[in-house]
């Protein structure tokens, strides 16, 4: 089971439960691959907090991620199996024949030494994990990850871990995607997928366990509004559960907008005429 639990040594090994796939590669990244990523504590060029609870953590370099796929019908090898500081997905380190290399998601099934390609033509014994191909060349039902949204623009949907879209049919040269949470939505059949699931699909199963492995990853203390004082807060205030205060009422960000059940998509976004069906099971907005 990649899902590891400790004796009960110390408070906090009693509660931990962490993900540890078997066959992720130890060893350093691969140094072509890697880049510099500063820290920004949440701020701007400005130095001012645009996203709260961010700071700290441990340093991180950038993997630098071939979501094209461009390199195209030429066989690649995978050499390694690696962990990803930055998402919650693994990586897949590829050999190519010309001798470059390159990462990209690992799909769920794929192991060191599987060999991998991208092509625009498929036949029917090429639809294995971690292989890439347009939308129009890939069967209906099959579960497909790494979708583009633009033709040649790189991968957007289905990236994090355990995550897939599953193809229901290709009309006009749109192909129908229905998404994880429900969605259905049409994309370009000249966009690019990657058969398969992402893997590392135990990953929503971990348990931190304690309060420092979360500023290990760079998360600062969230205080509820609720525990405030009126001054620092809308949900603040009260003598316990009050009426006039303290989470009574419709809870609300600490500038009034309503943190549930309150629609915050455009009701004129363009993307709502490629939507098919809502995760919900309704139309999209704007059409009956």
């Amino acid at each position: 089971m990649p899902i590891k639990t400790f004796r009960p040594i110390t408070a906090a090994l009693r509660f931990t439960e962490l993900n540890r796939p078997a066959g992720v590669s130890k060893k350093r990244p691969e140094r072509s691959l890697v880049e510099s990523k500063p820290k920004t504590g949440g701020r701007n060029a400005y130095g001012r907090i645009t996203s709260r609870r961010r700071g700290g953590g441990h340093k991180q370099l950038y993997r630098i991620i071939d979501f094209r796929r461009a390199k195209l019908d030429m066989p690649a090898k995978v050499q390694a199996i690696e962990y990803d500081p930055n998402r919650s997905a693994l990586l897949a380190l590829l050999a190519y024949a010309d001798g470059t290399k390159s990462y990209v998601l690992a799909a769920r099934g794929l192991q060191v030494g599987d060999t991998i390609y991208s092509a625009l033509k498929t036949d029917s014994n090429d639809y294995r994990p971690g292989n890439s191909f347009l939308l129009n060349a890939i069967p209906p039902s099959t579960k497909v990850h790494a979708v583009e949204l633009l033709p040649g623009h790189g991968a957007q949907i289905a990236r994090s871990a355990g995550t897939s879209a599953e193809l229901v049919s290709i009309e006009d040269g749109m192909a129908q995607l229905k998404l994880a949470s429900g969605e259905i939505r049409l994309v370009n059949a000249k966009c690019r997928a990657t058969i398969g699931e992402v893997g590392n699909e135990d990953h929503n199963k971990r348990k931190l366990g304690k309060a420092g492995r979360n500023r290990w990853l760079g998360r600062r203390p969230r205080v509820r509004g609720v525990a405030m004082n009126p001054v620092d807060h809308p949900n603040g205030g009260g003598q316990g559960k009050s009426k006039g205060g303290g989470g009574r009422q419709h809870l609300v960000s600490p500038w009034g907008q309503l943190a549930k059940g309150f629609p915050t998509r455009r009701r004129s976004k363009p993307s709502n005429s490629i939507i098919v069906t809502r995760h919900n099971g309704r139309p999209p907005r704007g059409k009956k």
